[in-house]
């Protein structure tokens, strides 16, 4: 009976993830990247990058393709980041049709932005609550925290024993190409901006790993509905 009551107060506590969100991902890579319109080209860029999508789609590209808007942030407002999740290595070495998915960005997207950053990320799911691949709701906290040298082992271990306070869909990501690392990436998806400042308190790291982290940087992220490829938004 004890363990019954018991179990009853940890549902309640710790809500269920959908089927979506618990399902076991394909693989642990993703793909972050991020880019920017030049001086006066933001409308170009958006008609651009759709035209691009557009591509994609006509091309049966398998990939889920993520799109966001950096809403609140410091030096990157208004910034498109664009993702892909839940690859394995071999799916994430073979894109669909590379040089023509070039020849077509460089004509469509190219000439009206710059591309800031460019990474592959393992998800890690012993830090985690779902799977790897963020529920596409309509925002989205985004964390970038960056670690002294040689400190990505006792951060995780200490994120290890936090996990099972966590409250929602809480997905942290190791940068394993394409920039200074120790670098890590957690993504909190939400409704609505209210449901990220409810949980404002849960943003910070343990006391424990204060020594380790060089930078941390929170951010809101707004998905774009029309910036999706086989990525069926939440309603």
């Amino acid at each position: 009976m004890m363990m019954i009551r018991t179990a009853i107060l940890l549902a309640a506590a710790f809500p269920a993830l959908s089927a979506a969100q618990t399902e076991q991902a394909p693989g642990p890579y993703a793909r972050i990247a991020t880019m920017r319109a030049l001086d006066g080209h933001g409308w170009e860029l958006e008609q651009g990058y759709l035209r691009h999508l557009d591509w994609h789609r006509g091309s049966k590209d398998t990939y889920g393709w993520y799109s966001y808007s950096f809403w609140a942030s410091n030096d990157r407002q208004r910034w498109i980041m664009y993702a892909t999740f839940g690859h394995t290595a071999a799916s994430l070495s073979n894109p669909v049709s590379p040089a023509e998915d070039e020849q077509n960005n460089v004509l469509n997207v190219l000439p009206h932005a710059q591309f800031m950053n460019n990474g592959v990320y393992e998800f890690l799911p012993a830090l985690s609550r779902g799977n790897g691949v963020p529920t596409p709701t309509p925002r989205a906290e985004y964390t970038t925290v960056v670690l002294i040298y040689g400190a990505g082992k006792p951060f995780e271990a200490a994120l290890v024993l936090e996990q099972p306070k966590l409250r929602g869909e809480t997905l942290w990501y190791r940068m394993v190409l394409g920039g200074d690392t120790p670098c890590y990436v957690r993504i909190r998806p939400r409704e609505n901006l209210g449901a990220i400042l409810d949980e404002r308190a849960d943003q910070a790291l343990p006391d424990k790993v204060t020594g380790l982290v060089m930078k941390m940087t929170v951010e809101t992220l707004n998905l774009r509905p029309n910036m999706l490829v086989n990525v069926n938004p939440e309603r």
